[in-house]
């Protein structure tokens, strides 16, 4: 019993190992003169468009439900005509950003793990290997880099589509014209509350990116193994984009922003 913490803590360490191996290998092939183009544009079209339903969804929502779930408040202070400016800050500072990136998390992540997990416990890697491809360039730079320019893409068109949803909102009670909501929305929103945002997303994605790709590549334990890498990806990823979060918002506090 009294090797049991060790043993933890030994296996923690070489997973963390692992994994900053795993991100040199990745890194030294991001460079090579042979990059998989082809590859990439069909990860960006399987990753951005097919994801677009689900996010365009539920960026539509979550800015319907914020200005219904708010508009009773902001009356009772007589500050109804500040909904749109609340509105406009929280979706693009925070709110997107997390949830689209939790949801892509699910979907995205979890989508990873699982193929390469397949094509791990299938020896198609291996295959890979000894016909003297390089399966890390194919497989895992493709996905990592589509990720990290998607995953930002994704999130700035739930934020467009959460504008729609709170105008919609707004308008069930009231009838505000399209340009005086959209000029009061955007009137509050200023460029340091899109770059700290952009910025953040793309580190989201590329922990997405990155937990899917080193689950699935790294599953190895027979057919089972390749559903614990899909949900084993999920709960990782969820977990780097929440300490990401939290890291983003201590980091533009300090800058000011």
């Amino acid at each position: 019993m009294a090797n049991a913490p060790a043993a933890s803590y030994k296996g923690i360490l070489e997973e963390a190992g692992n994994q900053v191996l795993f991100m040199f290998r990745f890194f030294r092939n991001i460079f090579r003169f042979d990059f998989e183009w082809e590859e990439f544009i069909r990860q960006c079209y399987m990753i951005g468009y097919k994801s677009f339903p689900l996010v365009g969804i539920t960026g539509f929502i979550i800015g319907f439900v914020i200005t219904l779930q708010s508009e009773p408040t902001m009356k009772a202070f007589g500050a109804e005509s500040f909904i749109p400016k609340m509105v406009a800050i929280s979706l693009i500072r925070e709110i997107c950003p997390v949830v689209i990136a939790l949801i892509c998390a699910g979907k995205i992540s979890s989508g990873i793990g699982a193929e390469l997990g397949s094509m791990q416990v299938s020896e198609q890697i291996d295959a890979m290997e000894v016909s003297g491809a390089n399966p890390v360039q194919y497989l895992v730079v493709t996905r990592i880099l589509a990720c990290i320019i998607m995953i930002p893409l994704l999130t700035l068109m739930a934020d467009a589509l959460g504008f729609a949803g709170s105008y919609l909102g707004v308008n069930l009670s009231n009838h505000v014209s399209p340009q005086l909501f959209f000029s009061k929305a955007f009137s509050s929103v200023e460029f340091g509350d899109l770059l700290p945002a952009f910025f953040k997303t793309i580190f989201f994605g590329f922990a997405i990116g990155f937990i899917g790709c080193y689950k699935g590549y790294n599953s190895n334990r027979g057919t089972e193994s390749v559903g614990i890498a899909a949900n084993s990806a999920v709960v990782n990823a969820s977990l780097w984009i929440i300490v990401i979060d939290g890291i983003a918002v201590q980091l533009t506090n300090a800058l000011g922003y």
